[in-house]
């Protein structure tokens, strides 16, 4: 993948995430020049948030990587706003530790990141780590993956207006940073999540099981419980 420009990067498990520095060794071989504007705290689930009630605050905590006191979505726009960023090459946001599958692109901080740059007309692609509850992530196989992803979107039709890429890696058993699964271009599944609630004394907890969602054959959520990385297009509206 040619990025031609410098690339900024984010998430929304915030600054301190090791999906964020597994992002970061991926990009800084694809391209030298790397900005990190990421939240303070985590916000999952936050969707396309932005914060307007209340002063922002930039903060550089290395070179090239700053944190900042609101969301994902926050952290693009005063990116672009306050460092004087050129044309970017490409904004990434993750590696998201889970899934960000099918309706998830509605709630998603991660994903409300790259949809923030497309509607500014930056190319922009969200990253997100699948893996079942309970067991770690490999966040050397998952940066490997996204390398192999920047590999192959230039054979992938290019992304126009208003669009961004959302990759979504599998969970293996026997993972292998050198042979990374097949990226499968696809659609977004649709399918609505399940509502499944548990009684509480305080209130109801949401008990649905992400690996029982139901799911379309072929499409997102579909391809990346399959074993296969899914590599889908979404529109800003």
């Amino acid at each position: 993948m040619r990025s031609g420009g410098m690339l900024l990067l984010t998430n929304d498990d915030g600054i301190h995430a090791d999906g964020l520095r597994a992002l970061e060794k991926a990009a800084r071989l694809w391209q030298s020049d790397v900005i990190t504007v990421a939240p303070l705290e985590p916000h999952s689930g936050c969707g396309h948030r932005v914060t307007v009630d209340r002063p922002l605050v930039l903060q550089q905590v290395e070179e090239n990587r700053y944190h900042v006191n609101g969301t994902p979505a926050d952290c693009v726009r005063l990116a672009f706003a306050t460092l004087k960023l050129d044309q970017p090459g490409w904004v990434l946001s993750g590696i998201n530790a889970g899934g960000n599958l099918g309706v998830d692109i509605h709630h998603s901080g991660t994903v409300a990141a790259a949809r923030e740059a497309a509607l500014h007309g930056w190319p922009a692609m969200a990253l997100s780590q699948y893996h079942r509850r309970g067991n770690p992530i490999d966040w050397n196989i998952a940066s490997s993956w996204a390398g192999a992803v920047f590999s192959a979107v230039d054979d992938v039709a290019p992304l126009g207006r208003g669009q961004f890429f959302n990759i979504n890696f599998p969970h293996l058993d026997n993972p292998q940073a050198d042979h990374p699964p097949p990226i499968v271009s696809c659609d977004i599944d649709p399918s609505p999540l399940p509502l499944q609630f548990i009684a509480h004394d305080d209130g109801w907890m949401y008990q649905g099981k992400y690996q029982d969602r139901p799911r379309q054959p072929g499409k997102d959520i579909d391809v990346c419980f399959g074993g296969q990385i899914a590599l889908s297009r979404a529109e800003v509206v």
